[in-house]
């Protein structure tokens, strides 16, 4: 299913694209997000063509290279169009919202010293939402060898680790993701020994923000697909040649559904339908979670014009 055919399935875009190039400050950021699925390259390659853009990805896992099929890079769909961030580790680095900020602001500003529009595009709100908020406590520092202790623990377990710690007022705290909690903990301890850093305010001052959000039977309709092309198109031999590469599969944990649950199926957790149907209710669940955080965003102030992508 073509997910965005051209701009006039967007009417409300039409003027603003008219008038874009005349009123835009020479700093604006025009960010396009939704949930997996939604159909948000295939959007921001469009507004690129037309605004004379380049593509910032905000995606987490595209940023590793050998990790194509099970990120969806879809790397075709960009056309002539430049992008950025995209292939830029290897799948034995670590990556994380602090590195995110470096590498956008260097893309950006580049993208600005030739006179064409940053265009921000990704499903992963908090490194979206890191560029635009004074967010104090993403300065503290990372405990790498905190982050390996805690990593062993549970959800339940590290909840209760957290709970024993003085937790200041405005510090906002994710309980549903363990990476979070683990960073949670990490902030918490450093905070027991030492001042809050200094912090500057957010990178990005100027921005609209356009949401995709699909019904919801024409989103699992998609993920379904989506699913089904990229066991087609060869997802269980990339995580076995990640494998063979030497990743091996407690890192694969780290890299999104898709290659978790390979690595399970690899190492005998399911049969091969159990495997599918339990990835398929996960993608589904993911989905949710991703739009639960936009509308948190929509919460902490920063406004999202949702459009009809159906």
């Amino acid at each position: 299913m073509d997910q965005v055919r051209d701009l006039t399935q967007f009417p409300e875009l039409i003027q603003f694209i008219h008038q874009a190039k005349e009123n835009l400050s020479p700093d604006f950021l025009l960010i396009v997000l939704g949930p997996t699925a939604s159909g948000k390259t295939k959007l921001a390659v469009k507004l690129a063509e037309v605004l004379d853009g380049e593509i910032i990805s905000a995606d987490s896992r595209q940023v590793y290279r050998k990790l194509d099929i099970g990120t969806g890079k879809d790397i075709k769909e960009y056309n002539q169009i430049p992008y950025h961030l995209i292939d830029i580790k290897n799948p034995d680095e670590k990556y994380d919202v602090d590195e995110f900020k470096n590498d956008f602001l260097f893309a950006y500003q580049d993208i600005f010293s030739r006179n064409k529009l940053p265009i921000l595009c990704g499903g992963s709100g908090s490194y979206i939402q890191s560029l635009l908020e004074s967010r104090p406590y993403s300065s503290v520092p990372k405990n790498r060898e905190l982050q390996k202790e805690l990593s062993v623990f549970d959800k339940e377990e590290l909840i209760e680790k957290i709970k024993s710690y003085s937790i200041p007022a405005d510090f906002k705290i994710d309980w549903n993701n363990q990476k979070r909690l683990v960073r949670s903990l990490e902030i918490l301890e450093y905070l027991s020994n030492y001042e809050l850093p200094n912090s500057n305010g957010p990178l990005v001052k100027n921005y609209l923000i356009l949401g995709l959000n699909p019904s919801l039977d024409i989103r699992r309709e998609r993920i379904d697909v989506r699913l089904n092309s990229r066991m087609e198109e060869g997802l269980l031999e990339e995580v076995k040649d990640l494998i063979d590469s030497g990743i091996d599969h407690e890192q694969l944990q780290w890299f999104g559904l898709e290659y978790k649950y390979v690595s399970r199926y690899l190492q005998g957790d399911f049969d091969f339908s159990q495997f599918k149907e339990k990835l398929r209710t996960e993608i589904h669940r993911f989905a949710k979670r991703q739009m639960t955080y936009f509308r948190k965003m929509e919460r902490d102030g920063i406004r999202i014009f949702w459009i009809d992508s159906q």
